[in-house]
Order: C-alpha cells, then sequence, then structure tokens
C-alpha cells in the first residue's frame, strides 16, 4: 500500500480511487495540455539559491492576504464538482483548511452550497463568481455568499466561453456517447466500489448546491457545460466591474490575469489583489505558464494590490519559486483535490501539511527564516 509522501503520491491514490472520468475531469487540461504542461516544467526550470550558515533556525510559514493572517501563503483555489470526489467534499476542504489555517474558496459550480459549507464550518471562507449575463441570478448569488459569511470574493475572467477538454469529450461528460462507450462506462464505475459507496449513495444530493434552480443535475458536465454555454457572457468588459463592486461589501480578487495591461485595469477598477493564472491550463492551450509572467505583473502592480498566482504547484519548493518570483501566495487547486479524492478531509490536511513541511526545509535551506524574506534572491540568475 503507498504511504503517500508527497502531492505527487495523492495524485496516484486519486488515480486509484475514482472513477476515469472524474480523476480526467481534475487532471486534464484543454486541447493539447501544453499550458497544464507548462505550469509544472517552467517552475521546475528555475533554481533556488541555497545560503549556509545564516542562522534560520526560527522559520516561520505565516504571512497575510488580504488583512487576513495565514499559517502558511495558500490558499484552496475553487475547484469545480469537488462533491463528486469525496462525501460532501467542498464541506471536508473547508474543514482542512480552517484547521491549517488557510482560506478555502467555493466554486459557483460546487456541489455544497454556500449555505451548507457555512453551516459546516466556523471559519469565514471566500466565495468565486464567474461572469454571467443573468445579473439577478449573479445578484443573488452574491447576496447569499454574504449572508453566509463570506468575507472575499474571486471574480474568475478567463473563463468567457468553455474551451474544449479532450479527455472530457472521451470520457462521455461532455456530450453523449455510443453504447459500447456507456458500457465501459458503467464497467468504470462499478470497480470502484469505495467511491460508489461513498459518494453516489451517501454523498447525495448530487446537484450544484449553488445552482441546484437552475442546473438541477450533477451527474455530468454535460448538464454544466449547457448552463456555462448560456450563462457565460464573452461580452463583459472592465466597466462590468462596476456593477460587482456595487454588489459586494468586501475585497474583490481578479483571477485569471496573464497580462501587465489587464492588471493594471484591475488595479485601475479597485481590485484587492489579482491571480495570475491560466486557469490551470484549463482554458487558452499555449497561453504561457503562470510563473512565466509573474514577475513582470508582481513589477507592474505589486505596489497597488496583491499579487496571488496559481497554476503547477505541487510542492514546498514552488511556493517559494511563487514567492520569490513576487506572489505574496498561491492558490491550490489539484494538490487538495487530489487529497481530497484519496481520503477525503484527512487527505486535504496532509497536503497541506506536505506543503508547509516542505516550504520550512526550504526556507532553511535558503537561509531565510519568514516568508516576506523571500525574495528574488532566493533563485539563482
Amino acid at each position: 500500500m503507498l504511504v503517500p509522501a508527497s502531492v505527487s503520491d495523492y495524485r496516484l491514490l486519486a488515480q486509484r480511487r475514482l472513477p476515469r472520468p472524474f480523476f480526467d475531469y481534475i487532471d486534464g487540461g484543454a486541447y493539447g495540455e501544453l499550458t497544464l504542461n507548462a505550469n509544472q516544467a517552467d517552475l521546475d526550470a528555475l533554481k533556488l539559491h541555497q545560503r549556509v550558515l545564516r542562522g534560520a533556525k526560527n522559520i516561520d510559514t505565516s504571512t497575510t492576504v488580504l488583512g487576513q493572517k495565514l499559517a502558511q501563503p495558500v490558499i484552496l483555489a475553487p475547484v469545480g464538482l469537488a462533491g463528486l470526489y469525496a462525501r460532501r467534499g467542498e464541506v471536508q476542504a473547508a474543514r482542512a483548511a480552517r484547521t491549517a489555517g488557510v482560506p478555502f474558496c467555493l466554486s459557483t459550480v460546487s456541489i455544497c452550497s454556500v449555505e451548507e459549507v457555512s453551516a459546516a464550518t466556523t471559519a469565514p471562507f471566500w466565495f468565486q463568481l464567474y461572469v454571467i449575463r443573468d445579473r439577478g441570478y449573479a445578484k443573488e448569488l452574491l447576496a447569499r455568499a454574504q449572508a453566509a459569511g463570506c468575507t472575499t470574493l474571486v471574480f474568475t475572467v478567463d473563463l468567457p466561453v468553455f474551451a474544449t477538454r479532450y479527455r472530457d469529450v472521451r470520457n462521455g461528460m461532455t456530450s453523449a456517447v455510443p453504447l459500447a462507450g456507456r458500457l465501459a462506462k458503467a464497467w468504470d464505475l462499478a470497480r470502484h466500489a469505495g467511491w460508489l459507496w461513498d459518494v453516489p449513495l451517501r454523498g447525495k444530493p448530487l446537484t450544484f448546491g449553488n445552482l441546484a434552480q437552475a442546473v438541477p443535475a450533477a451527474h455530468s458536465l454535460g448538464a454544466m457545460k449547457g448552463w456555462v454555454d448560456a450563462q457565460f457572457d464573452p461580452g463583459v468588459t472592465w466597466k462590468d466591474l462596476d456593477w460587482v463592486r456595487s454588489n459586494w461589501n468586501g475585497a474583490i480578487v481578479i483571477k485569471g490575469v496573464l497580462d501587465v495591461e489587464d492588471a493594471r485595469s484591475a488595479a485601475g477598477v479597485g481590485a484587492s489583489a489579482v491571480v495570475v493564472s491560466n486557469h490551470g491550463g484549463r482554458q487558452l492551450d499555449g497561453a504561457p505558464s503562470s510563473i512565466s509572467v509573474l514577475p513582470r505583473i508582481a513589477e507592474a502592480v505589486g505596489g497597488r494590490m496583491e499579487i496571488l498566482m496559481d497554476g503547477g504547484i505541487r510542492s514546498g519548493q514552488d511556493v517559494a519559486k511563487a514567492l520569490a518570483s513576487g506572489a505574496r501566495a498561491v492558490m491550490l487547486g489539484r494538490p487538495w483535490a487530489y487529497g481530497l479524492a484519496a481520503r477525503g478531509e484527512a487527505g486535504v490536511a496532509e497536503v497541506l501539511a506536505i506543503l508547509r513541511r516542505e516550504l520550512e526545509v526550504t526556507m532553511t535551506l535558503l537561509g531565510v527564516e519568514r516568508v516576506s524574506d523571500i525574495g528574488a534572491g532566493a533563485l539563482d540568475p
């Protein structure tokens, strides 16, 4: 039996436990997955600058993001359909985040509703909203999130249309498949008895909790895609952020920025932070990796807003590299989803513990005691 020691180990455990369509939904990217792979490859290519005899013995991984104290510079990013990876998955992840002292961000397309998550955890959490056409429905979602105690809104702007993810197409997640494909899918589900018992049998209701009235069925990605195609609005501009601001009282984070001018526009409309992100390689395939554009964006607007980053983070070393490149903290998507699928709340907690231990060791070997001291000098030129 595999004893997980790294995020990669949790990926393997998740692959074993989940039916293939659901694992591929977590693991895959758009088209040829070039950007998905670049996110990790470009992080791997960065070299850390080791220092010795620096007296770094009192390691402190804590930081603040948007005025909130974090035990480590990590945030659980919004991940759709998490309640299909483990029973009431978003609740389990939110509890793990609370215990670990880091924020959890709930996806618009979660299985658990914002009210259910709020009732299950005492810590305030973040809420993520997509750009949707029905402003009345969007306003209702924002009001529900604020009533549930959400303090920060993550406004995702890099999904005006749904990019094709070939793994999902092959697995019949977005469209009908022939009889042979349906039989193969049924056999795959039958082979994952643990998941069947945990999620379909004990994890009901399997609906999109925040969108239950509009998208009642969560049994396939096709239901969500139909709603996305009808509601996501490619005509939205920066002027529409005024509407968002008028309906949200807390901090607003703009997620999905890869361009310096777009980052300046985000600062111009009063955003509290941006997330340098390519949606985990799930949207514009061939776009640059997040880490490759992070330094330019941090240099351009880091004095005006906080800079977060996601895409490719798989270790505490990666966290240090992102901080050295200008991020204040990173957002994790796939790593916590792997942990959730493998072992539920305990798996998410252990993924966060692994990253923190790795970051502590990395900081010691860099010769720094506080995350605020991880600057550009932590990277070899």
